[in-house]
């Protein structure tokens, strides 16, 4: 892989960790917090992998195919929940999610 696809998915997993660190503690200040409570927890979930899996690609690791699938899928399980949600930090998170997971998924691929 070139280094211009593991600087592309790093940035994409730190931009997905930071909208899913963001989301959480948003959620948190929420009135109903019972409703949001998968969210919270997906949200604490993606954010962890993905800043595992930006943390290993940046080291160049020999299992980014496996780091960049299990992303992958943090990744759209967050965005899936967080979708459910009308909250502009849900809707923000889901899409910063889809697009990480959209490059994790070209990463495992290549």
């Amino acid at each position: 892989m070139s280094h211009q696809e593991y600087r592309s998915c790093i940035e994409a997993c730190l931009e997905c960790m930071n909208a899913c660190n963001y989301c959480y503690v948003s959620s948190l200040k929420e009135y109903d917090l019972a409703m949001l409570r998968d969210c919270i927890r997906l949200d604490r979930e993606c954010a962890d992998i993905c800043m595992f899996a930006a943390d290993a690609l940046s080291r160049d690791t020999m299992f980014a195919a496996e780091i960049c699938e299990l992303c992958a899928k943090a990744c759209e399980a967050c965005a899936e929940e967080c979708a459910k949600h009308e909250h502009d930090h849900c809707q923000q998170c889901a899409e910063a999610c889809r697009r990480c997971a959209e490059m994790c998924r070209s990463m495992t691929a290549a």
